[in-house]
Protein backbone atom coordinates (compact mmCIF):
# COMPACT_ATOMS: atom_id res chain seq x y z
CA UNK A 1 0.00 0.00 0.00
CA UNK A 2 1.39 3.35 -0.94
CA UNK A 3 2.16 5.52 2.12
CA UNK A 4 0.92 8.91 1.39
CA UNK A 5 -0.46 11.86 3.69
CA UNK A 6 -2.82 13.16 0.52
CA UNK A 7 -4.32 10.03 -0.03
CA UNK A 8 -6.21 10.23 2.94
CA UNK A 9 -5.42 6.78 3.60
CA UNK A 10 -4.30 5.05 7.00
CA UNK A 11 -1.82 3.48 5.35
CA UNK A 12 0.37 0.66 7.37
CA UNK A 13 3.19 -1.35 6.95
CA UNK A 14 3.20 -4.14 9.27
CA UNK A 15 5.67 -5.88 11.49
CA UNK A 16 4.95 -8.23 14.34
CA UNK A 17 2.61 -6.53 15.91
CA UNK A 18 3.19 -3.22 14.68
CA UNK A 19 1.51 -0.93 12.03
CA UNK A 20 3.18 2.34 10.80
CA UNK A 21 1.06 4.66 9.66
CA UNK A 22 1.31 8.31 8.13
CA UNK A 23 -0.67 10.65 11.27
CA UNK A 24 -1.49 14.26 12.61
CA UNK A 25 1.45 14.83 15.41
CA UNK A 26 -0.62 16.59 16.97
CA UNK A 27 -2.14 14.14 19.53
CA UNK A 28 -1.29 13.67 22.84
CA UNK A 29 0.47 10.30 22.65
CA UNK A 30 2.49 11.72 19.66
CA UNK A 31 3.26 14.80 21.90
CA UNK A 32 4.41 12.79 24.59
CA UNK A 33 6.92 10.67 22.28
CA UNK A 34 8.18 13.75 20.90
CA UNK A 35 8.75 14.96 24.63
CA UNK A 36 10.54 11.95 25.25
CA UNK A 37 12.79 12.32 22.40
CA UNK A 38 13.74 15.77 23.45
CA UNK A 39 14.06 14.52 26.96
CA UNK A 40 16.82 11.83 25.57
CA UNK A 41 18.31 14.59 23.89
CA UNK A 42 18.58 17.19 26.35
CA UNK A 43 21.61 15.97 28.02
CA UNK A 44 23.91 14.77 24.82
CA UNK A 45 24.37 18.40 23.60
CA UNK A 46 24.33 22.02 24.52
CA UNK A 47 20.92 23.07 23.67
CA UNK A 48 21.90 25.50 20.21
CA UNK A 49 22.58 22.00 19.01
CA UNK A 50 19.63 20.15 19.16
CA UNK A 51 17.87 20.87 15.79
CA UNK A 52 14.54 18.96 16.05
CA UNK A 53 11.55 20.31 14.63
CA UNK A 54 8.84 21.10 17.34
CA UNK A 55 5.28 19.73 16.67
CA UNK A 56 3.74 22.61 14.73
CA UNK A 57 6.53 22.18 12.59
CA UNK A 58 6.80 18.47 11.77
CA UNK A 59 2.82 19.58 11.11
CA UNK A 60 3.57 21.60 8.41
CA UNK A 61 2.49 21.21 4.41
CA UNK A 62 6.59 19.92 3.79
CA UNK A 63 6.76 17.20 6.66
CA UNK A 64 5.21 14.10 6.56
CA UNK A 65 5.22 11.89 9.79
CA UNK A 66 4.78 8.44 10.73
CA UNK A 67 3.89 7.13 13.92
CA UNK A 68 4.39 3.27 14.93
CA UNK A 69 1.37 1.81 17.15
CA UNK A 70 1.49 -1.67 18.96
CA UNK A 71 -1.71 -3.79 18.89
CA UNK A 72 -3.25 -2.25 21.43
CA UNK A 73 -3.11 1.34 19.53
CA UNK A 74 -0.24 3.20 21.58
CA UNK A 75 2.28 5.05 19.92
CA UNK A 76 5.81 3.28 20.35
CA UNK A 77 7.93 5.38 17.76
CA UNK A 78 7.82 8.42 15.17
CA UNK A 79 9.58 9.70 12.33
CA UNK A 80 9.45 12.21 10.06
CA UNK A 81 10.22 12.94 6.76
CA UNK A 82 10.97 16.72 5.80
CA UNK A 83 10.87 17.57 1.89
CA UNK A 84 13.67 19.88 1.57
CA UNK A 85 12.98 20.41 -2.76
CA UNK A 86 16.71 20.96 -4.49
CA UNK A 87 19.83 20.99 -3.03
CA UNK A 88 22.55 20.68 -4.95
CA UNK A 89 20.93 19.23 -8.32
CA UNK A 90 18.99 16.71 -6.49
CA UNK A 91 15.63 16.09 -5.21
CA UNK A 92 16.35 16.09 -1.32
CA UNK A 93 14.67 14.74 1.96
CA UNK A 94 15.71 15.07 5.68
CA UNK A 95 15.13 12.41 7.92
CA UNK A 96 13.38 14.34 11.39
CA UNK A 97 12.82 13.23 15.24
CA UNK A 98 13.58 9.18 15.09
CA UNK A 99 12.51 8.19 18.47
CA UNK A 100 11.47 4.39 19.55
CA UNK A 101 9.66 3.65 22.99
CA UNK A 102 11.83 2.07 25.53
CA UNK A 103 9.57 -0.39 26.16
CA UNK A 104 9.98 -1.72 22.35
CA UNK A 105 12.95 -1.18 21.42
CA UNK A 106 15.25 -4.22 19.62
CA UNK A 107 11.59 -4.92 18.12
CA UNK A 108 12.51 -3.53 14.94
CA UNK A 109 10.35 -0.77 15.25
CA UNK A 110 13.08 1.95 14.35
CA UNK A 111 13.71 -0.25 11.16
CA UNK A 112 10.07 -0.22 10.24
CA UNK A 113 9.98 3.70 10.41
CA UNK A 114 12.97 4.30 8.36
CA UNK A 115 11.74 1.75 5.39
CA UNK A 116 8.44 3.55 5.27
CA UNK A 117 9.96 6.68 5.24
CA UNK A 118 12.69 5.51 2.44
CA UNK A 119 9.31 4.57 0.93
CA UNK A 120 7.56 7.62 0.96
CA UNK A 121 10.78 9.31 0.12
CA UNK A 122 11.06 7.34 -3.40
CA UNK A 123 7.06 8.08 -3.74
CA UNK A 124 7.99 11.71 -4.04
CA UNK A 125 10.64 11.60 -6.16
CA UNK A 126 13.16 12.01 -3.41
CA UNK A 127 16.81 11.53 -4.83
CA UNK A 128 18.41 11.65 -1.79
CA UNK A 129 18.17 11.49 2.03
CA UNK A 130 20.11 13.07 4.91
CA UNK A 131 19.86 13.27 8.33
CA UNK A 132 22.01 14.94 11.51
CA UNK A 133 22.10 12.90 14.62
CA UNK A 134 24.32 13.33 18.00
CA UNK A 135 26.96 11.88 18.80
CA UNK A 136 28.39 8.97 21.85
CA UNK A 137 26.49 6.13 23.46
CA UNK A 138 23.37 7.60 23.70
CA UNK A 139 22.61 7.55 20.06
CA UNK A 140 24.91 4.24 19.30
CA UNK A 141 21.90 2.43 18.41
CA UNK A 142 20.54 5.11 15.62
CA UNK A 143 23.51 5.20 14.12
CA UNK A 144 23.97 1.22 13.86
CA UNK A 145 19.96 1.73 12.54
CA UNK A 146 20.89 4.22 9.78
CA UNK A 147 24.45 2.28 9.15
CA UNK A 148 22.30 -1.05 8.48
CA UNK A 149 19.43 0.87 6.45
CA UNK A 150 23.08 1.97 3.86
CA UNK A 151 22.84 5.42 4.89
CA UNK A 152 26.95 6.52 4.65
CA UNK A 153 28.38 9.40 7.17
CA UNK A 154 28.99 12.34 5.26
CA UNK A 155 30.01 16.12 5.89
CA UNK A 156 27.50 19.01 6.88
CA UNK A 157 24.36 18.55 5.72
CA UNK A 158 21.89 21.81 4.70
CA UNK A 159 22.67 24.68 6.80
CA UNK A 160 23.74 22.59 10.09
CA UNK A 161 27.23 23.65 11.75
CA UNK A 162 30.25 21.09 11.74
CA UNK A 163 30.04 20.40 15.69
CA UNK A 164 31.50 17.95 17.87
CA UNK A 165 27.70 16.71 18.71
CA UNK A 166 26.75 16.56 15.24
CA UNK A 167 26.99 13.43 12.73
CA UNK A 168 25.66 13.53 9.38
CA UNK A 169 24.23 10.97 6.50
CA UNK A 170 23.13 10.45 3.48
CA UNK A 171 21.49 7.92 1.32
CA UNK A 172 20.90 8.24 -2.71
CA UNK A 173 17.67 6.36 -3.58
CA UNK A 174 16.69 5.42 -7.23
CA UNK A 175 14.03 7.86 -7.46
Amino acid sequence: MSVSPESGLSASVLRPAISIAVENPRQDDIRSLVEALDAHLAPLAPAEFNFGLDIEEMAGEDTTVFVARNVDGTAVGVGALKQIGVFQALRLGEIKRMYTAPAVRGQRVGSALLDAIEAEANRLGIERLVLETGVGEGLAAAVRLYENHGFTECGAVLDYPESEYSRFFEKKLSA
